[in-house]
């Protein structure tokens, strides 16, 4: 955060009502939000299945505990977005991290299962608002390199916080499966907190001011890199709901290990994050290589049973997954100026969340088609080996994207 503090002073910010660094760590920390609300319960959910084991249909509706808040942000996000456009980036993200805690809270004291639901409906309600306006505000605060850069830096805290609140949700499960749910409470010191440091954006000199209402959104101009997203955003996932599978096929039992192998994955996102700061501007022109290097990892993962070159390739396609979601972030920001920012940033959230809700599902159809989940895993490399190909004409050809 110094480093980038530091380049924020060198190179200026889109908007000159930003200073110092607080903004940005709160924009961080809301970011990481979403991320709770994924990966937190997850080991406490045996417990809350024998809690309820009398409830009809149990087994099916407590794993919707963990999921149905990604699958309400990929529904709602594109409406957020318009919300985001229409009342304000500020306004909205400060009520939707109080509804967040308030939400994510209730199962503390909810009895009743389908309370439990309802109340997981309304969090990836305030999930979806909290996401598209923390991204939405990193395009208005910023531009150029620094922009660049803290889209890096909102990867790497996802990657991150998803491998702490995991270990924070199993050791406060010990003490019941209840008790996870008290780190929603965060949201509600953090709501204040950025109602009084971050600034109402504006236009920035660039784009000049905004006519009353919405104009009209280029959905053509955003349908493309919202596509790739999804195909993207199941690329990114494949190692983190995968991985643990995958060693148990190739032999590998120890629940320390895999977590081990999970923590380096996770530890190489970051990486690849870091790097993307490193690298020269125009990502659009990167993205054949990176989806090749995903590729390659797929590939390595599944092509051989040894578990070495298992984590290798998982290492490799982490490094390229870690670059590969900043460049698509940043892709997408470049095309949309601040009077349809929220409507893009939330229709691009989506379109994320929709590949993370679809990996799964499209790696079981192919296991199921293929016999081995090894098997689905080297089919998604020569598909994302396909996708690479098809992106490269379609780069050369592009012109320069315009500030």
């Amino acid at each position: 955060m110094s480093a980038s503090a530091a380049l924020t002073a060198r190179e200026g910010t889109g908007d000159p009502a930003v200073t110092g660094r607080l903004p940005a760590v709160l924009l961080m920390a809301g970011s990481c939000l979403p991320i709770l609300g994924a990966v937190l319960i997850a080991p406490v959910l045996p417990r809350m299945q024998d809690h309820f084991r009398h409830v009809p249909g149990s087994t099916a509706l407590v794993p919707l505990v963990l999921t149905v808040p990604a699958l309400s942000l990929a529904i709602l996000a594109p409406f957020a977005g318009v919300l985001v456009d229409r009342l304000g980036r500020k306004r909205l993200l400060v009520a939707a991290t109080a509804l967040y805690a308030l939400c994510g809270t209730a199962p503390l004291w909810l009895p009743s299962l389908y309370g439990i639901l309802l109340s997981r409906v309304l969090v990836g309600v305030a999930e979806a608002a909290v996401m598209t306006c923390c991204t939405t505000l990193i395009g208005d605060y910023y531009d150029g390199r620094v922009r660049d850069r803290y889209l890096a830096l909102q990867t790497m805290c996802a990657s991150a916080s998803a491998t702490v609140f995991l270990a924070l949700g199993g050791v406060l499960g010990s003490a019941g499966w209840r008790a996870p749910f008290w780190l929603y409470a965060v949201g509600l010191p953090l709501a204040p907190v950025m109602a009084r440091v971050l600034p109402a954006p504006g236009p920035s000199p660039a784009t000049g001011p905004t006519a009353p209402g919405l104009p009209p959104f280029p959905l053509r101009r955003m349908a493309g890199i919202c596509l790739l997203t999804v195909f993207g955003a199941a690329v990114f996932y494949t190692v983190p709901v995968e991985m643990s599978y995958l060693m148990d096929d190739a032999g590998v039992h120890s629940t320390a290990v895999v977590g081990a192998v999970t923590a380096l994955a996770s530890a190489a996102t970051v990486l690849g994050s870091v790097l993307f700061t490193r690298l020269a501007d125009r990502p659009r022109r990167r993205l054949p290589a990176l989806f090749l290097v995903c590729a390659l990892g797929f590939v390595l993962m599944g092509a051989t049973g040894r578990p070495a070159l298992l984590v290798a390739g998982a290492v490799v396609n982490c490094v390229g997954t870690g670059l590969l979601l900043p460049s698509l972030l940043t892709v997408a920001l470049s095309r949309l100026g601040f009077a349809d920012r929220g409507r893009g940033t939330g229709m691009w959230t989506a379109a994320f969340f929709l590949g993370e809700f679809a990996c799964p599902l499209a790696l079981l159809a192919a296991e199921s088609a293929l016999g081995t989940l090894a098997s689905a895993v080297v089919l998604l490399g020569v598909v994302t080996l396909l996708v690479s190909a098809a992106l490269l004409p379609l780069t050369r050809r592009v012109r320069p994207e315009a500030p």
